[in-house]
């Protein structure tokens, strides 16, 4: 059993204006994410499927050209290797769940 305080750790800029704050454990990682509004997160994929969870703000997402608007208590599944971008219409706080694990988070511990 682990313990994880994350008001512990100092957030990672994962990219220009997304401070995340991240659990590993053997098989998924846990990201816990602070978005300022406006701040777009450019086109990407990778091999890991994605489940965000809004808490808080309104968030565009596009996932393989299709846009989906999020707004609190939205949860989006995101499969392996889609593309995908968003933009936070206000400052946001999403809870991302990736499997398998994010090993390249997991090295910039």
């Amino acid at each position: 059993m682990d313990l994880v305080d994350l008001k512990q750790q100092c957030p990672k800029e994962i990219a220009p204006g997304y401070s995340a704050r991240h659990v590993h454990t053997e098989n998924v990682t846990l990201q816990y994410c602070t978005i300022a509004a406006g701040s777009p997160m450019p086109e990407h994929a990778h091999p890991h499927e994605q489940v965000s969870t809004l808490i808080r703000g309104r968030f565009e997402m596009v996932v393989e050209g299709k846009a989906v608007l999020l707004e609190e208590g939205a949860v989006l599944v995101i499969p392996p290797n889609a593309r995908h971008s968003g933009m936070p219409l206000t400052d946001c706080y999403i809870i991302d769940v990736f499997f398998p694990r994010r090993e390249d988070f997991v090295a910039g511990r």
